[in-house]
């Protein structure tokens, strides 16, 4: 008896739900990175105030923290496809609300706070949507490619509009939050075209429970798959460390006699390391299960800091920043791919949320704690302290035998 033919995978260059996909999503966050330097911008040249473009900055923020987890439960609860481009509808309006305001004269404080609380409710939406969007117009063996290329879209974003940001707003004042709607647009034309699944691929439809039993369902299933939440918990602390050693490299390059322009010039060192990462983070996430990637990265952060840490030049600091800049990318590409196979399919926007807000929750301290360090023992002192946190939480993700056995098909995973 013949066996039925399995058919071709498409390639992802000819996917084109995919490439619709990526192409809206690099576009449309072109523009949220140009905006993300022009709005403190704005803000300082009305105010001349750090701390209100501070207060602006973290309005947004703290919605998006808010709404993620009820947004991730309505996005497995809703039409996806409905969600992804009234978020970018939205997301385009609201930017173009802005640039009205800032031509007219008319621009407010307040007018910030409502306008950054609006974009930070719809990220929080579009984030979760757009996961389970890739998901349903990828197959899972082309997820680690996929994701790969989100990376180095995100990096390129990043490494493009601040500085695109800075120019256009020499320009108008008003003209970065025209550009950002335009953006927003065109991702709501890409994402009508590439017709994504409207609802996930489940078998009999099943009442909904309540939204708090929805949310503590995949808080639950999270805490029971060992390995993905000691992974998810190596991530705070990264993100924790990592997050603070913003303020530290500044006060370390300057006591080295570097100014600001070269003090920029480091920084931008993590650009470009993320974007040659991106390229490369099919290759290195392959080197190793996703769980023994996890440690030998926190190995490679603590290395970095020690590394740093050296008399060497003002300079130097940009070495370290690189290479952890290029394997940050494979580590962002390996989870992704973990939680989009293992994760049942109802629940991803629900775990997308969960695992979003769980590895940002302790990102708000970083800037504090990076500031502390810096002001108590100096940048090298703050480096190294740091430092040695990445290696404590090496030392400690190694003792994990659930994290040293993890992968992205671990079994425990799927029930």
């Amino acid at each position: 008896m013949e066996e039925n033919p399995v058919p071709d995978v498409v390639p992802l260059r000819r996917n084109h739900a995919f490439q619709l996909l990526w192409i809206g999503s690099a576009v449309s966050q072109l523009g949220t990175e140009l905006t993300r330097l022009a709005m403190p911008l704005l803000v300082l040249a009305l105010t001349g105030s750090p701390g209100l473009a501070g207060v602006v900055a973290g309005a947004r923020t703290a919605v998006f923290l808010g709404v993620q987890l009820p947004a991730g439960i309505w996005v497995d609860r809703w039409d996806r496809r409905a969600v992804l481009l009234t978020s970018q509808g939205v997301q385009a309006l609201n930017a173009a609300v802005l640039a009205v305001v800032v031509v007219a004269g008319e621009v407010r404080i307040w007018h910030f706070l409502v306008l950054g609380a609006v974009d930070g409710a719809c990220a929080a939406f579009g984030g979760p949507a757009r996961t389970v969007a890739l998901r349903g117009v990828v197959p899972a063996e082309q997820l680690r490619s996929a994701y790969a290329r989100e990376e180095a879209r995100s990096h390129a974003a990043r490494l493009i509009g601040p500085s695109l940001g800075g120019v256009l707003f020499g320009l108008g004042r008003a003209l970065p939050f025209v550009v950002d709607a335009v953006t927003f647009v065109v991702a709501v034309v890409c994402s009508v075209f590439a017709k994504v699944p409207r609802h996930p691929e489940t078998g009999e439809k099943t009442a909904r429970a309540s939204m708090w039993r929805e949310a503590v369902e995949a808080v639950g299933w999270l805490w029971r798959q060992r390995g993905l939440r000691a992974a998810t918990a190596a991530v705070m602390a990264m993100n924790l460390l990592g997050g603070g050693i913003l303020i530290p490299v500044i006060v370390l390059v300057g006591e080295r006699g570097g100014g600001p322009v070269l003090t920029g010039a480091v920084f931008a060192g993590i650009g470009v390391g993320g974007l040659v990462g991106a390229v490369l983070s099919d290759r290195i996430g392959g080197l190793l299960p996703a769980g023994q990637l996890v440690i030998a990265i926190l190995v490679v952060f603590a290395g970095s800091n020690a590394v740093m840490a050296l008399p060497v030049a003002a300079w130097w600091p940009m070495v370290p920043l690189l290479v952890t800049a290029v394997v940050t990318p494979a580590l962002n590409v390996v989870l992704s791919v973990a939680v989009s196979r293992l994760v049942p399919h109802d629940m991803l926007g629900r775990l997308d949320a969960v695992l979003t807000a769980a590895g940002m929750g302790l990102s708000p301290l970083a800037p504090v704690l990076g500031g502390f360090l810096a002001a108590a023992l100096g940048g090298a002192g703050a480096v190294l302290v740091l430092g040695a946190g990445f290696a404590l939480t090496a030392v400690v993700a190694a003792s994990s035998r659930e994290l040293r056995r993890f992968t992205d098909d671990t079994p425990a995973a799927r029930n």
